[in-house]
């Protein structure tokens, strides 16, 4: 698997695993699923030589950290864990005690990324990146990242930081291209990273749903699985079937195959189980043409959802007709 090389970190897999899931009971995933198949995930990720693992403090508040540092056991300190502070209140004191906090949830001396999970909208970055810059400077964390800043806010941090940013963690997939306009140009002038987090959107790109077919669960809020949205989406979930049938692939490797043909992006899907994870980890040898690609990127630029107001109204009708 291609890696990637950024200043302060080890080299970092184009597939990482996400783990949000692993604390999370909303998505079914109990205690069983903690000290089972969360750690055959883990153990399997690294025989593939996945590299990048990404948790943070709130996922389970600190359940996902714990269950990571655990799965990972003696191979904690050999790859690249990339854990989040929320910013409630990212005053110095404060930093510096919840890093310490993930550290000792994860069972390290010494977090390889640090990101701030989102943009503070009242305490401004250049608060919160000095605090960043002492654990750097104390060698309590490798490098600094962000996570669903905008390109101009990144810019901000840089500077705040004195120091590069290295990575900005958002969401990017088929169904929302928005990173390819300015921080995928940025990331690649830079030399910087940009984690790409549900870039399967939930599940809607491995092509099981549609408007006559639509998710239970969690997934059931989500307004992309709205049947509006279903409806507009089909041009692009069509396609991304019949480039899959071309290169005998699942629609889901090749929704990660696109953003890994984008430069200077990395992956970090869920796995819910060592099967799934196999099938993200294999999309990184996937190799799609040049006009595929490009097919793909005018599909994902043409899907336009449906405005939040409207797909509401359309949930309630569909809920009343139920």
């Amino acid at each position: 698997m291609e890696h990637l090389t950024v200043d302060g970190l080890d080299p970092v897999s184009r597939v990482g695993l996400g783990t949000w899931q692993f604390g999370s009971r909303e998505w079914g995933y109990g205690a069983a699923y903690a000290g089972g198949a969360a750690r055959d995930i883990v153990a399997r990720a690294l025989e593939l030589g996945v590299t990048l693992f990404d948790t943070a403090e709130v996922y389970g508040f600190g359940r996902s950290e714990r269950i990571l540092g655990e799965a990972l056991g003696e191979r904690r300190g050999s790859v690249v864990v990339a854990s989040k502070l929320f910013p409630l209140a990212p005053f110095a004191p404060v930093v510096r005690r919840r890093a310490a906090g993930s550290a000792r949830r994860l069972q390290l001396d010494r977090i390889p990324l640090y990101q701030v999970h989102q943009a503070n909208p009242v305490v401004p970055d250049t608060v919160t990146m000095p605090a960043l810059r002492r654990l750097l400077d104390a060698d309590r964390i490798g490098a600094v990242g962000v996570s669903n800043y905008s390109l101009h806010r990144w810019q901000r941090a840089d500077a705040a930081l004195g120091r590069p940013v290295v990575s900005n963690q958002v969401q990017f997939s088929l169904a929302q291209p928005g990173p390819l306009t300015d921080l995928v140009p940025f990331a690649e002038r830079e030399d910087r990273i940009v984690m790409a987090y549900s870039p399967l959107a939930q599940g809607l790109l491995g092509g099981r749903y549609g408007p006559d077919h639509r998710p239970g669960g969690v997934r059931a809020a989500n307004p992309l699985f709205g049947t509006e949205n279903l409806r507009r989406v089909a041009p692009l979930l069509d396609l991304l079937r019949d480039v899959a049938a071309t290169v005998d692939a699942r629609p889901a490797q090749v929704a990660l195959a696109w953003l890994l043909a984008q430069p200077r992006v990395v992956v970090i899907p869920g796995a819910s189980s060592v099967e799934q994870l196999e099938s993200n980890v294999a999309a990184a040898d996937l190799e799609l043409g040049a006009d595929a690609v490009d097919a793909l990127t005018a599909a994902a630029l043409a899907f336009q959802p449906a405005p939040l107001g409207r797909t509401l109204v359309d949930g309630l009708r569909e809920r009343v007709a139920g």
